[in-house]
């Protein structure tokens, strides 16, 4: 499971530690990674520039091909904000590599035209009271073609910080990446 984010939040972020923590209880492996270095960060140019964004994330899902002891394990991107764009445009750029895609609260819509070229099963996750990116995945989830779901957290707001939401996330994201990998596994 790779991990990165593009605004607002960090591979140290308690909340994007605490989620990989509870995927690794559940099995999977997780690499928590930075898009942007921090002098990148602070030009909000590049938070938004999804084709570097992108370009990332293909850096990363390289890396785990040439690592060795992982180089074999089905990979499932794990997204917030920009960076479920850039995981969408990542997957439809390398079909191949990317076995599944979650966004939790995440801007698929920023994915553009690469939203239809995506393959592997992606599945949205957003907060029931979060209605301005709820209005957005919703948007983004009618021009997905791979199998899909939109899953609503309710009560939930942007960062799931209510009681028991990210839990919820996590379940539902486990159970997203195992069926997706069982499709994948020889």
């Amino acid at each position: 499971m790779i991990f990165a984010h593009g605004s607002g939040s960090s591979r140290l972020s308690p909340r994007n530690r605490a989620v990989a923590a509870a995927l690794r209880e559940k099995g999977f492996a997780t690499l928590l990674f930075d898009l942007l270095t921090e002098q990148e960060a602070r030009d909000r140019t590049n938070v938004f520039d999804i084709s570097l964004l992108g370009r990332r994330v293909s850096g990363a899902l390289r890396w785990v091909r040439e690592t060795a002891d992982i180089k074999d394990l089905p990979i499932g991107l794990f997204r917030a904000s920009t960076g479920a764009a850039a995981a969408l445009v990542a997957a439809a750029v390398t079909p191949s590599e990317v076995a599944a895609v979650v966004s939790r609260g995440g801007r698929p819509d920023l994915a553009g035209e690469w939203l239809a070229r995506v393959k592997c099963p992606t599945l949205l996750i957003v907060g029931g009271a979060d209605t301005q990116v709820l209005a957005l995945d919703r948007t983004a989830f009618s021009r997905i073609r791979a199998q899909q779901s939109l899953e609503i957290v309710p009560g939930a707001t942007h960062l799931f910080e209510e009681v028991g939401a990210l839990d919820q996330v996590v379940e539902l994201a486990a159970a997203w990446f195992q069926r997706a990998f069982a499709q994948v596994q020889p």
